[in-house]
C-alpha cells in the first residue's frame, strides 16, 4: 500500500530520505564535520546536528547522507 504524501509529493515524516530522529549520520562531502545525529526529517527536509558543524538542514533531495551503522 503506497503511504501517504504531503502537497510536494514527497512522502512525510523523513521518509524520503529514510531517515529518524536519533539516526547517525555522516555528510559525504563534509568529512570534517564528524558525526550527526538526526534531530528531524520532514520530507526531503533533514536536521542533523553534527560534532563540529553544530545544526544544519540538509535536503535530501540533493545530498544523500551516509547512515552510520552501530
Amino acid at each position: 500500500m503506497p503511504q501517504p504524501r504531503d502537497d510536494t509529493g514527497v512522502q512525510p515524516d523523513g521518509f524520503f530520505a529514510g531517515l529518524t530522529p536519533g539516526q547517525r549520520v555522516r555528510h559525504p562531502a563534509q568529512p570534517d564535520w564528524g558525526e550527526g545525529q538526526v534531530q528531524s526529517a520532514t520530507g526531503s527536509r533533514v536536521t542533523v546536528n553534527f560534532e563540529h558543524a553544530g545544526k544544519v538542514l540538509i535536503n535530501a533531495r540533493v545530498i544523500t547522507l551516509d547512515v552510520i551503522d552501530d
